[in-house]
């Protein structure tokens, strides 16, 4: 029985799909519009966390993205993708793995509502904010400077982790990478990866990928 990814169009939940082209699992994909800009209620019955990800595998549901990846990896490809703790790039993988969603994502969410609640960019809150972005920007860049991914020579889960918000999640919050040259460049390496564009096909055949120096239009403009 193949592994289900109930996949919410321009979502986290392309991840999954990413990871299963990388390790050429098979899946089936049950996908969802957009209702009009957050999750329809289907969707959201599906876990009590009513947010993507969400996988079934027989009777299981999981969600969040990292336990996604991690269950699927470990269970179907024997931990491929995911560093041992022999590696000498262990370290570098399990941080920018947990990172992607547990500081960037939600520094991303922070300033996506202080934008949209029209606080001024003189405030405390807005300043904060603004300042915690750019570090996340610069130590990431900072990290690419002398490595091809993000735990050096061998693309990992962790770069599957880190992508989206450097990409789709533009679509909800703007920015460019004209100070940030070498996530530009990394985003060029990921953007030829046959297992990225099949997984963007699959899912979001009709979105442009946002994989350049500017950002795309906003969703829903």
């Amino acid at each position: 029985m193949a592994i289900t990814i109930h996949h919410l169009h321009v979502s986290s939940s392309e991840r999954v799909i990413w990871l299963c082209e990388e390790l050429g699992i098979s899946y089936e994909l049950k996908t969802y519009d957009r209702s009009p800009l957050l999750a329809p209620p289907e969707y959201k019955s599906l876990h009590p966390s009513g947010t993507s990800p969400v996988i079934q595998d027989g009777d299981l549901k999981l969600a969040e993205t990292a336990a996604c990846l991690e269950y699927i990896a470990q269970k179907y490809a024997n931990g491929k993708l995911f560093l041992k703790p022999t590696n000498p790039s262990y370290a570098d993988f399990l941080y920018w793995f947990h990172w992607a969603s547990g500081t960037f994502m939600p520094t991303v969410g922070r300033s996506m509502m202080v934008r949209s609640s029209g606080i001024p960019d003189h405030t405390l809150v807005a300043k904060i904010g603004s300042e915690r972005f750019q570090r996340g920007l610069s130590a990431l860049d900072n990290q690419l400077r002398d490595n091809r991914w993000l735990a050096g020579d061998d693309f990992t889960a962790a770069d599957i982790m880190v992508v989206f918000p450097l990409t789709t999640m533009r679509y909800f919050f703007s920015y460019d990478f004209h100070s940030h040259v070498n996530i530009a460049n990394y985003l060029k390496r990921v953007g030829k990866r046959a297992a990225y564009q099949r997984a963007m096909k699959v899912g979001d055949p009709d979105m442009e990928l946002a994989l350049g120096l500017d950002p795309p239009k906003a969703f829903g403009s």
